[in-house]
């Protein structure tokens, strides 16, 4: 991949990367209940459902922050864009589409039929394998 491509996408997840942080900054707020949020039941209900849809945000926005931090690693140890399954270049349009991805259209579209082929309790890769191993 040339120089001026990989400056590219380094600046981009430089900046995904900036305001992930940024608005991470403020997430104690977020996460407070207060008194007066809670004068009954509904109110309680409402605040700890809104607070519950921010801990899942906020926890997507960790997964996306870690996502970044190993393609910025990958730009940097000059692995990025090749995929990590089959060691072919990962083609530009899906790097566009999808910068952080580790594997061509390819290798995923394969995971993606193995995955389908195990309906048997276990969740898709995409969530974790740690979690994919406990409920096995």
């Amino acid at each position: 991949m040339n120089r001026d491509i990989l400056l590219r996408f380094k600046r981009l997840f430089e900046t995904e990367r900036k305001n992930l942080v940024y608005s991470g900054k403020y997430v104690n707020e977020d996460f407070q209940l207060h008194q007066d949020d809670m004068a009954d039941e509904l109110d309680m209900t409402t605040s700890e459902l809104e607070t519950s849809m921010r801990m899942r945000l906020r926890n997507r926005e960790a997964l996306y922050l870690k996502k970044i931090d190993d393609a910025l690693l990958r730009i940097k140890d000059g692995s990025f864009g090749e995929c990590e399954e089959c060691g072919e270049d990962i083609e530009l349009r899906r790097l566009e589409a999808r910068p952080t991805t580790t594997m061509c259209v390819h290798c995923k579209e394969e995971e993606e039929r193995r995955e389908k082929i195990h309906i048997d309790g276990h969740r898709p890769k995409s969530l974790g394998s740690k979690l994919r191993l406990r409920l096995a």
